[in-house]
């Protein structure tokens, strides 16, 4: 790692960063292989300082506090990858201080001790990522590249376009399609209809795919795909104002079976009241530049959240099942939307359990609510069954009948996806 990065007294340093350091300092773990960016450890524990730079491997530069780092950036990108000590407030404050003015640094915390609180506090102070000890090497290595790979240049590509269209990563010029999953009846199926989808999805496309838990108090997605996030909601929100998508991409849990990448609902429902409409939007927003899809879960009732998702949604899946109670409320639901001027071209109805034997017909239920269903889901015990394996229907029972028309459904959106055109 060249030492050009920085520089002491105006003379630039002749040997590599780390070169005085003993042996042992040099791990065999392999070096971070972003190019072009300088990898430096911050600790006020010398003890501290070189175990992290022996799991970084090759020659780090050391520091004693973010101050002395400061003296001597130069505008190159850096991963400044701080040790427990700068835990505290004081550490974290001068962190975002330097942040704001060097937009050529990326912090990673170690932390010795990870709560929700430090969390919070160290994403809101711009820190891209924070790890808690202990930590492998590999998940330290991952973390310094991802952060890297965000300050490093980004290479023009050879088919670049002419005028002004922005390309994204995927060579794609289109924003992502956003759909959100919305009923105003607990228990019609969001959640199983949301997971699914975004499950389907991402399996089809060649690009990412997103599917966010809105319901911000008491949200399922994560238990239904029987994951474990380290990060949710509140952790992008408390870094709205330095939001962007690679920031957004490290927040994200992945589903491994399908690949589809989740953001899970707060893990407590106090947390739903630091959440507004405004942050969001620029949350879907950020998601659809580099999304081919953006999922929404919501919760069963009207907010300014819920609203401001519909006002922003290409389409609406509006769930309804096969009883009286969720029908009247349905309806007015509609009512409500259609008072706030909402296009009611992009509401489409789905019909959960449509198969069930109540005595209430589909043609019945399209009259009462003047609208035709788009999709019916079919009544099954295997998606009772699925959803406590925390497995999505589609891949526990692929030749049930739910799974089909699931997948029926999904089919719609790719076509639409491919066929339509979008600024």
């Amino acid at each position: 790692m060249s030492s050009s990065f920085f520089e002491d007294d105006g003379n630039w340093f002749d040997e590599p960063f780390g070169a005085e350091e003993s042996e042992s300092a040099t791990a065999s773990a392999a070096a971070p292989h972003t190019e072009g960016v300088a990898v430096v450890v911050v600790d006020a524990d010398g003890v501290a300082q070189a175990e992290i730079a022996q799991q970084l491997g090759g020659s780090v530069a050391t520091f004693n506090s973010l101050h002395e780092l400061a003296a001597r950036l130069t505008g190159a990108p850096v991963v400044a990858v701080l040790g427990p000590s700068c835990s505290d407030d004081a550490s974290l404050t001068a962190a975002s201080q330097m942040l704001q003015t060097h937009h050529e640094l990326g912090t990673i915390l170690i932390a010795q001790e990870l709560s929700t609180s430090l969390l919070q506090t160290a994403l809101r102070s711009g820190v891209k990522d924070v790890l808690a000890a202990p930590i492998d090497n590999n998940q330290l290595l991952e973390a310094v590249d991802r952060v890297g790979a965000s300050l490093a240049p980004v290479p023009t590509a050879s088919h670049a376009p002419v005028g002004d269209e922005v390309y994204d990563e995927f060579g794609s010029g289109e924003a992502g399609q956003v759909i959100t999953v919305f009923s105003t009846k607990g228990g019609a199926g969001k959640s199983m209809l949301a997971s699914n989808l975004g499950v389907v999805l991402a399996q089809r496309s060649d690009r990412p795919v997103c599917l966010v838990d809105a319901d911000l108090q008491f949200g399922d997605i994560a238990v239904m795909l029987k994951l474990a996030p380290a990060h949710t909601l509140v952790d992008a929100v408390g870094n709205v104002d330095r939001l962007d998508e690679a920031l957004l991409r490290s927040l994200l849990t992945t589903h491994e079976p399908s690949g589809l990448l989740v953001m899970p609902a707060p893990l407590e429902p106090a947390f739903a009241d630091q959440i507004g409409a405004a942050e969001m939007i620029q949350i879907i927003d950020t998601l659809r530049r580099f999304c081919s899809h953006v999922i929404i879960d919501t919760p069963a009732y009207f907010n300014d959240v819920v609203l401001g998702m519909i006002e922003m949604s290409d389409d609406v899946l509006l769930i309804a099942g096969m009883d009286i109670p969720n029908i009247k409320n349905v309806k007015i639901g509609l009512q409500t939307l259609r008072l706030l001027n909402t296009p009611m071209e992009k509401i489409r109805l789905v019909l959960n359990r449509a198969n069930s034997k109540v005595k209430l017909d589909v043609s019945e239920v399209e009259r009462t609510l003047q609208v035709t269903a788009d999709s019916l889901l079919p009544s099954d015990v295997v998606v009772p069954q699925s959803i406590n394996k925390g497995i999505p229907v589609v891949h526990a029972s692929p030749r049930s009948g739910v799974a089909r028309a699931l997948e029926e459904l999904a089919n719609d959106f790719i076509a639409v996806d491919g066929n339509r055109k979008r600024k």
